[in-house]
C-alpha cells in the first residue's frame, strides 16, 4: 500500500511539473528585480519618466496588425498601461491576450493635440477593426507608455 501511494505521489508530482506554465521571452527579457504596480506609477507618473521600470499584469489588448504593442491591465480597476516596441523588434502574438505578462521599459510621456488624438484613435480603430467617430474627441490628451526593452508572457 505504501509503495502504491509513493508511486502515485511521484507520478502526480512529475505530471504537475510537466504541465507547468510555459513562458515566452521577448527582447532582452526581464532584467529588473522589482515590479512597480501600475497604480503607483499613475499616482505620480512624472517621477518615473525616463526610468526603466517593470510592471506585471494581464494582457488586455495586443496590436493585431504588427504585434508591436500590448496593453497591460493595472492592479486597480480601469487602469492599463501601453507597452510599445519598435515594429519588428518584438512581435507579440494575438494569443498573448488574456495571459499574464511581466514587461519592462522606459516610461515616456506624450502630450497630444486634439488633431493628434483623432489621428491616433483613427489608427487604433483601423488596427482593431473598431468603429471610430472623430466627433467624440473634444480636446487633446496626455498619456504614458513604456518604451519596451523586454517582456515575458506566460502560457505561450
Amino acid at each position: 500500500m505504501k509503495k502504491t501511494f509513493l508511486i502515485i505521489s511521484l507520478t502526480l508530482l512529475l505530471l504537475s511539473l510537466t504541465v507547468a506554465t510555459f513562458a515566452a521571452s521577448f527582447g532582452k527579457g526581464i532584467t529588473l528585480k522589482e515590479v512597480t504596480p501600475i497604480s503607483t506609477i499613475f499616482e505620480n507618473p512624472d517621477s518615473y519618466l525616463g526610468h526603466k521600470i517593470q510592471v506585471e499584469g494581464l494582457v488586455v489588448d495586443v496590436c493585431a496588425k504588427r504585434g508591436c504593442w500590448l496593453y497591460i491591465a493595472g492592479d486597480k480597476p480601469f487602469q492599463k498601461l501601453r507597452f510599445k516596441v519598435t515594429d519588428g523588434v518584438m512581435v507579440f502574438p494575438m494569443t498573448a491576450r488574456g495571459k499574464k505578462a511581466k514587461v519592462e521599459g522606459v516610461l515616456q510621456k506624450f502630450v497630444l493635440t486634439k488633431e493628434e488624438v483623432i489621428a491616433r484613435k483613427r489608427h487604433h480603430a483601423e488596427e482593431t477593426g473598431e468603429s471610430f467617430d472623430p466627433a467624440t474627441i473634444t480636446s487633446g490628451e496626455t498619456f504614458y507608455q513604456l518604451r519596451g526593452t523586454g517582456a515575458v508572457v506566460e502560457g505561450l
